[in-house]
């Protein structure tokens, strides 16, 4: 707390233990609204969206996270005309303009929402169009989950982990119901709810431009936005074009936090009671005396061959492989695997190229209770005291939807000695799988189609571009470009097909699949970065992909998309 006192500035500010009074005596009763409103504005006058954002912390202790979730829009309401608006101008490209844009992009999608409930007549293609849209929200709420909110809890500020984040899941869950309804037919139940849903999407929207943002603005360094920037292009975006990777300001100064804060590589870290309590993880033997230090991170250096030749190998229980070798292993193992170890933190995912749920770095090293939402932590709490408990030591669960089968596997890591050590989260798509039937035990090369779908035709050039940009980014610089994906497509330059479909950009992509037999499984082969059109998140696409939208997704041009289009079509003629 103090962290986050000192970097928002509040330090020996005696007018924030007056409004945190005003708050509590408010919240429990003793004082009615109007009373304390005007408490508020005899005693401070105003409050900015930071000092609300800390006053909302220090309640912690005194209310649970469902109390304040649920007397949010009174806190609100109380400091209407209190709480100032806050006038930041954001760089260009850094993760908050880029929020904020999304946000308006929103509005727009609100907006038209308004206008067709206006209409006298309800026509179902616009209504489907709009929801096409919102189900892309999702990825803005996973940016804020996986990103914002990790950051955000370093420096003492845990409250959105909790209360935002019951507010992201309803938001969620009203789209993915009125979606439901409108697509089943229920067309009276759908109009009853959109009303609903709009202020519900626009309520959540002020809450982030009114506190969270401002909040994060001022708490948040500067090159905490440069890597969450690269996390950011990991996830993705909603409605917007993908920016650019922030690079940070040229007159960014670091804040002062006191010792309590650390730098690792480029990840700013705090120290709480788990670091404490098994400081031998965080200190190398347990000793503050220097030279012992450089001893030890010598010895380590050696053992591992860090800094040495990138063709030494290391013994594993069987077999030996160099670090490179272990890199790739995970980088093209068909499933996701994540691990948290026995102190509840997560310390490592894969990071594959079919990931099903979203994930950054921001998570690493963060409590796993607080990487889920409120309503499904008793399940992960229940996990986890099972294992560390010897009681169990394996669950499965699995995500059975038309289309699509997600299974689901957590495994209780334990050394030798039988001394549980960690869960590991292994999640697989099986929907090819569990559509296979009878036998095979011949080879038939199958390209897009083979089980091995996640990972099939990637370009190894391409994958070794990606590798040099993440490891610029490690070292702290982001990318100067980003690497141009291989067209794949042996097309002429010179050879010119007649666009006898008339292809434009304004051209849908998936009503081609059926007038081009096979085109679907062949665009991996046009452009590697098509392979998504081939895992069960491409329905999303379905009503909406464009052939200039799709050409931008795969960073080509869309002359080049368009012939390449026909060049498959007349060679299969």
């Amino acid at each position: 707390m103090d962290t986050m006192k000192q970097a928002l500035g509040l330090t020996g500010n005696d007018r924030m233990e007056v409004m945190i009074d005003i708050k509590d005596r408010f919240l429990g009763g003793t004082l009615d609204l109007e009373t304390a409103r005007t408490l508020l504005k005899e005693k401070i006058g105003t409050c900015t969206p930071d000092e609300f954002a800390y006053g909302e912390q220090q309640l912690k202790g005194s209310y649970t996270d469902e109390e304040i979730t649920h007397r949010m829009d009174d806190l609100l309401e109380l400091f209407d005309g209190i709480l100032i608006r806050a006038n930041n101008e954001y760089p260009e490209h850094h993760p908050l303009t880029v929020y904020l844009n999304e946000i308006n992009a929103m509005e727009q999608q609100l907006t038209e929402m308004e206008a067709l409930l206006q209409a006298p007549h309800f026509i179902l293609n616009p209504w489907l169009g709009v929801y096409d849209a919102l189900t892309t929200w999702r990825t803005h709420l996973a940016r804020k989950q996986n990103q914002l909110y990790p950051v955000l809890e370093r420096y003492g500020f845990d409250r959105p982990t909790k209360i935002m984040w019951t507010f992201d899941d309803a938001v969620r869950d009203a789209i993915s119901e009125s979606k439901q309804l409108l697509e089943s037919g229920k067309e009276s139940e759908f109009l009853a709810k959109q009303a609903d849903v709009i202020d519900i999407i626009r309520d959540l929207n002020n809450k982030e431009k009114e506190v969270l943002i401002p909040t994060a603005w001022k708490l948040l360094q500067d090159s905490d936005f440069i890597t969450m920037s690269q996390g950011d292009h990991e996830i993705g975006f909603a409605f917007i074009t993908p920016p650019p990777f922030y690079k940070g300001r040229p007159d960014a100064e670091p804040k002062n936090l006191g010792e309590a804060s650390t730098n690792v590589g480029h990840v700013t870290t705090q120290h709480n009671h788990a670091d404490v309590e098994n400081h031998e993880n965080t200190q190398l033997g347990g000793t503050g005396n220097p030279t012992a230090l450089l001893q030890e991170l010598a010895q380590l250096v050696g053992k591992y061959g860090i800094n040495g030749s990138p063709e030494q190998t290391h013994d594993l229980a069987v077999g030996a492989l160099t670090i490179e070798q272990i890199k790739l292993i995970f980088k093209f193992l068909p499933v996701d695997i994540t691990f948290v170890d026995e102190n509840d933190l997560v310390r490592f995912y894969n990071d594959t190229k079919h990931r099903i749920f979203p994930r950054s770095s921001n998570i690493i090293g963060r409590i796993v209770q607080n990487c889920h939402p409120k309503k499904s932590l008793p399940l992960v709490q229940e996990i986890i005291d099972s294992f560390k408990a010897g009681r169990q030591d394996y669950a499965e669960m699995w995500i059975n939807k038309p289309d699509l089968f997600i299974h689901i596997e957590y495994i209780a890591v334990r050394n030798e000695q039988g001394q549980f050590k960690g869960i590991l989260e292994m999640v697989q798509d099986c929907t090819h799988i569990r559509s296979l039937s009878g036998s095979r035990k011949e080879l038939i090369w199958e390209g897009a189609n083979s089980a091995y779908h996640a990972v099939d035709h990637i370009d190894y050039k391409h994958v070794r571009q990606e590798d040099s940009t993440t490891n610029s980014t490690e070292q702290g610089t982001a990318p100067e470009s980003t690497p141009q994906p291989i067209v794949q497509d042996n097309v002429s330059q010179s050879t010119v097909y007649e666009n006898d479909l008339g292809l434009t950009g304004d051209t849908k992509l998936f009503p081609l699949f059926d007038v081009i037999p096979g085109l679907k499984d062949h665009m991996i082969h046009i452009n590697p970065n098509f392979k998504m059109l081939n895992s069960p998140l491409a329905k999303l696409m379905k009503h909406k992909a464009t052939l200039s939208m799709v050409a931008e997704r795969g960073e080509m041009s869309l002359d080049v998309l368009i012939q390449s289009i026909l060049a498959f079509k007349h060679k299969n003629q």
